[in-house]
Parts: structure tokens; sequence; C-alpha cells
């Protein structure tokens, strides 16, 4: 692993940079999926009857994709207040550029808690973040892989090509669902599901009500990518998580494929779809950045092609803080 400040890291960046493979913006040739331009939008409503539980989706779906050219699939939490049609930015980005993206709506701790006697918000903010919704988030997510892969629409998909991705409490929902272990009356729980090959952690905060970071983020073993920056600050009442903890995570993370990305300023929500968040030039910057890094951090999963993080780093030398890779 190497860790840089920003400083450093453009230091090197004329004696490694070039020695390095193109950055990967280009598709995914070696998966057959040609050029997709052009994707389909498919909402789901969907119900676990074994947890009596509605589970609605969204998903992003490149038309270039068949049974015969089956696409990778991200699999998308969001964070808390969010639903299924938050972060398109990155849905239709992926799909864009031949990846399939499930963004996956948790009842309970999605957009319904902004509604009702406001009065009654904090507790219901709180509620939200309690260890029962924690743990139904995962199975939500593990649902809707089963579901969409036994549907119509998942004869498209790559059973074998599966990255969960996640932002604020959608990054720990996907943190659990790579390997994350929490503990209920002291007894570990396994949420872990094998069909997920990578993660995409976006602005993850401390894992609600546990204390020891190391010993819940040790197992997981899949490759991770981590964003975040230097003003991700969450703030509810009675809650509070800093950019530090942003930093822990990604330390404690026990694989050995892991990279950081820290942007400079910016904003907790400027990652959700909000246009002016952390400043609407920076908005914009960060968005572009975390698309392309993303891209790249798949690229390197699913066709072991080379990091392309140095000449990323180079392209946004203005907003970035400190690179880890």
């Amino acid at each position: 692993m190497v860790h840089f400040s920003r400083r450093q890291f453009l230091k090197q960046l004329p004696a490694t940079g070039l020695a390095l493979a193109a950055p990967s913006l280009a598709l995914f040739p070696l998966l057959g999926l040609a050029s997709a331009s052009a994707f389909q939008i498919h909402d789901l409503d969907w119900l676990d009857d074994a947890r009596e539980r509605p589970v609605p989706v969204r998903l992003y779906q490149p038309i270039a994709s068949s049974s015969a050219a089956p696409a990778p699939l991200i699999i998308f939490s969001h964070g808390i207040g969010g639903s299924r049609l938050g972060y398109s930015y990155l849905g239709s980005y992926w799909a864009s550029h031949g990846l399939a993206s499930l963004h996956v709506q948790h009842i309970g701790s999605d957009r319904s808690i902004w509604f009702g006697n406001p009065f009654n918000l904090v507790s219901r903010l709180q509620e939200a973040a309690q260890e029962q919704e924690a743990l139904a988030r995962v199975f939500d997510l593990r649902f809707a892989l089963t579901q969409i892969l036994r549907d119509p629409l998942g004869q498209a998909i790559n059973p074998n090509q599966i990255i969960a991705a996640g932002h604020s409490y959608g990054a720990n929902t996907t943190l659990l669902a790579s390997g994350a272990r929490v503990n209920r009356d002291n007894i570990p729980i396994e949420l872990s599901d094998s069909r997920i090959k990578a993660a995409i952690v976006i602005s993850a905060p401390r894992f609600y009500g546990q204390k020891s970071v190391d010993s819940i983020l040790q197992p997981v073993r899949l490759p991770t990518l981590h964003i975040t920056a230097t003003e991700d600050n969450i703030q509810i009442p009675g809650y509070f998580s800093g950019y530090p903890d942003r930093l822990a995570i990604f330390e404690a993370i026990g694989s050995e494929r892991k990279a950081l990305a820290v942007f400079e300023g910016g904003s907790h929500s400027m990652f959700t779809d909000r246009t002016r968040s952390g400043g609407a030039v920076l908005n914009h910057q960060v968005k572009e950045a975390t698309q392309e890094l993303s891209l790249d951090f798949i690229a390197q999963v699913l066709n072991n092609q080379e990091s392309g993080i140095p000449s990323w780093a180079m392209r946004h030398e203005a907003i970035l803080s400190k690179v880890i890779s």
C-alpha cells in the first residue's frame, strides 16, 4: 500500500504515472460489452414474503447487455432518508459504461422518515439507525440480489461479477454485506454475501452502537474503494460522525486491496444527487471524479486492469487532499 499526502503523491507522478496503464474509462471490452451509450431504467416493487417487507428497486440496465453478453452488476444502498431514485448520477454513469446498477430502497430508513409529524422527526431518525434496521438493510440487499438474478431482466446480468456500493448509512450496509461483523448479545452475526466480489464505500460512518471498529472490519477481505472529503461530516440529533471516522474505517479494513481518495472541503451530502451541497462548482467536480474513480476500481477488480489512480489524481489534483493506494 502506498500512502501519500496530495503534495507527496503528486510529486511521484512524473516518475510513475507514465508507466501505468491508461485510466480505465473505456468501458468493459473484456466482458463482451460494446459501447453502451444507452440504457433503460426499470422500477420494480418487490415484497420479501419471508420478512413481510417491501423492497422497491430501480435498475439501470445497459441496452447492449444480453444473456449472451451479460453485464456486471453494482448493487447500491442509499443513505438515511434516501430512496431508489437517488444517486442517479452514479447509476446512469455506470449503465452508460456497460454496467448494470441496482439501487435498493430500504423501507424504514428511507425518504418516508421525512414525512409525518415534524415533532417526531428526531425519534424517526434515531429509530432508523437502530440495530434492527441496520440488519434489515443487509437482508434487503441479499433479497434484491436473489430476486434480480431470478427475474427475466437478470438474464442480462453476470452473477459472477457483482460489486456492492453505498453512501453513508448505505456504506455501512455495504460493509456488512461484504464481511464486516457486528455482535448481538456478544455473539458475532454473519451477514456477508459470497456473491459480492468488491465494495465501493462512500462516506462510511461509525457503526451505530458499536465501539470497536477493528474487530468489526478486520473480517472484510474483499477489495474496497473508500471515498470521502475533509468536510464530510454527519450530524443528526444525538449522533455525530466526522471525517476522522472515514479514515479509521479505511485503516481497520482487513483487505490487502484497498484504496482511499479524500477530496478537499465539500460536504457529506455532495455525494448524493444534490447539486449545490459543498459548493456548486466543487459538487460537480467531485461527482465527475467519483464516477471516474469508481469505474477505474471496477475495471481493476473485474478486468484485472492495472490501477489508473495516479493519472486520475493528476486530472483532479486541484480538488484532492489525500490519496492512498
